[in-house]
């Protein structure tokens, strides 16, 4: 069981403070979110407030709406930059009810640009994001073990263990797992 100190936010706690000032910081009210992120008020309330923990899907939808990867969002919920980063400080988030884990491997900084995360999707799943956070996101995914298709643009690739797809991201994405096989991949955004 994990174990938090009273005084340091839990990860969820400190995702739901930084959507709040992510949302203030421009002005919006929930209504506002909610239109440009098709996530119910009363979600974005709940998740503002810490009461659920943000899915996915619901994650990358509110980081379109805001214009940033969800990497960096993890990045903004870190305490401080340090240049190395060693595996049992990395940042792990997760989505349980779907099978889905992400590491954020890369020493967290607002002034750099690229990112690299270690992904683990479990067997049958399938994971839509609408719209990319910015257009033209450079993405670099290598599959390291498993099975994983990518849908872009229309395009579906299958991709094995070793393949790398590199892609700018301009609409909607999808990854999806075989109903036997789950997928490990590391991801570089640029």
């Amino acid at each position: 069981m994990e174990q938090h100190l009273p005084d340091r936010p839990s990860i969820d706690q400190r995702i739901a403070q930084r959507l709040k000032s992510l949302r203030l910081e421009r002005g919006w009210s929930l209504e506002e979110l909610a239109r440009r992120s098709d996530v119910s008020r009363a979600t974005l309330s709940r998740l503002e407030n810490a009461e659920v923990s943000g899915t996915a899907s619901v994650l990358g939808r509110l980081c379109a709406a805001y214009g940033l990867p969800m990497s960096r969002l993890m990045h903004m919920v870190e305490e401080a930059f340090a240049p190395l980063l060693r595996p049992e400080d990395q940042p792990l988030w997760s989505d349980p009810a779907i099978g889905f884990r992400r590491r954020s491997v890369s020493p967290p900084a607002a002034t750099l640009a690229a990112e690299v995360l270690e992904c683990e999707l479990d067997p049958g799943v399938r994971i839509t994001y609408d719209r990319p956070p910015r257009d033209g996101l450079e993405h670099h995914l290598l599959l390291r073990e498993g099975r994983l298709t990518v849908e872009l643009d229309g395009r579906s690739h299958a991709l094995l263990p070793g393949d790398c797809l590199r892609y700018r991201l301009f609409g909607p994405s999808v990854f999806v797992t075989p109903a036997d096989s789950p997928a490990r991949y590391i991801l570089v955004i640029v």
